[in-house]
């Protein structure tokens, strides 16, 4: 029963896929309280501004690229991480290398608990 509980950053198994947006792409994994999801940036790629009433804090896990975040524009690199409070339009774009990226929601996001493509930004 336990095997249920462990997951691997490599793996997809166990999570929820989304499509974002072209070139990035996510693994959802869901608890009761939060939710990780495992975003992988192609080179070059563009999110789109967003927003949603859930903290979420982001990881730059590998690769590097511009965190847009209220009215502010932040480098990131791997190793880097960020806390974007609920409701604070948000975004990303990585760069030349791709990127990946470990969010934190809290509480979990309803929509990214089902298989589906884009932010889901006013689905909640």
């Amino acid at each position: 029963m336990q095997e249920q509980l462990f997951f691997n950053i490599d793996s997809a198994e166990g999570g929820v896929p989304r499509e974002l947006a072209p070139g990035i792409t996510t693994t959802v994994f869901s608890g009761e309280h939060a939710q990780i999801s495992i975003v992988r940036f192609e080179a070059g790629a563009k999110g789109t501004l967003h927003h949603h009433p859930e903290e979420q804090w982001g990881h730059c896990l590998s690769g590097s690229g511009l965190r847009y975040q209220g009215d502010e524009e932040v480098a990131v690199k791997a190793g880097d991480f960020w806390r974007t409070p609920g409701d604070l339009p948000h975004t990303m774009v990585a760069g030349d290398e791709g990127m990946v990226v470990m969010d934190i929601f809290a509480p979990p996001r309803k929509a990214y608990k089902q298989a589906g493509s884009g932010f889901a930004a006013g689905e909640e």
